[in-house]
């Protein structure tokens, strides 16, 4: 199953009315967590509404949990439903190009059990390369309601990471830079490298040279050091790049895929939790 549509796909469906589609403009900037909204109302593929990474793909940060944990799913469901999405609808999430913020929502939307959720290939960028008409007119949606079927074997917490890792039972991927995970550099943690155990598998490496999503049997060959029937659990920093990774390791046909949402930031949090410095 393809979880991307490309730009092509996407046109077409805003040719035919009626068919029950939303498109979620999710850009958003680390450093600049207001960039993201400010760019919409600039301008937006027609027809797309706004979700804010901090204010609707994450909750409220408490002292475990890592940074950006998950928002509370009974008011995430309800901003689905007041934003005109129920459980046909296909929705369609870009970000500025093909960045991790999509993943996020892709990731939040198939956690909650929902089965037509694409990433657009390339994003608001590509979107514009190719020469397709933006808008800032602001759509007003019909309210719908959300029923969430919960994957609940989607996740990891912290205790079914450290379980696992412990007999072996699961493999863990960190998905951030390589000098982060090494802890030369750690530009937002007070601490310094990897959960122990954890292997190095950059989130940008899933994209080709151009940018683009790699094909099925590229990602295939790029996660062959995992058998297909092997637990995998995804981690980053605080859960928002890992989800690229988990997109990318369904694409390639791996079922058993975990997010651990809190990743390093909550490992961390925990003063008796080791990290690692070295390639592992």
């Amino acid at each position: 199953m393809s979880f991307l549509i490309n730009v092509n796909r996407l046109k077409n469906r805003l040719e035919n009315p009626g068919n029950n589609t939303v498109i979620v403009d999710v850009r958003f900037q680390l450093d600049d967590p207001d960039a993201g909204r400010k760019l919409y109302l600039k301008d937006h593929l027609p027809g797309a509404v706004y979700m804010d990474l901090d204010k609707d793909l994450s909750g409220k940060v408490e002292k475990h949990g890592g940074s950006h944990p998950l928002p509370d799913m009974k008011m995430f469901t309800s901003k689905l439903g007041n934003i005109g999405i129920d459980n046909d609808t296909a929705v369609i999430i870009y970000d500025q190009s093909n960045d991790m913020f999509a993943a996020r929502m892709w990731w939040l939307m198939y956690y909650l059990g929902h089965e037509k959720v694409y990433v657009l290939d390339g994003g608001y960028e590509q979107w514009v390369m190719d020469g397709n008409k933006v808008t800032d007119e602001i759509p007003q949606l019909e309210a719908k309601v959300y029923k969430p079927a919960i994957r609940v074997d989607a996740k990891a917490d912290i205790e079914e990471v450290k379980e696992k890792l412990e007999n072996q039972s699961a493999s863990l991927i960190d998905s951030r830079s390589k000098e982060r995970y090494l802890g030369k550099t750690e530009p937002l943690y007070g601490k310094a490298g990897h959960i122990p155990g954890a292997k190095h598998f950059f989130w940008k490496d899933i994209f080709n040279d151009k940018g683009k999503w790699k094909k099925a049997d590229e990602l295939k060959s790029h996660f062959e050091a995992f058998d297909k029937d092997e637990e995998i659990i995804v981690s980053c920093g605080s859960g928002i790049s890992a989800c690229p990774n988990v997109l990318a390791l369904k694409l390639a046909g791996y079922e058993n895929v975990k997010l651990y949402p809190g990743s390093f930031s909550d490992w961390i949090s925990y003063e008796e939790n080791e990290v690692e410095t070295k390639e592992e």
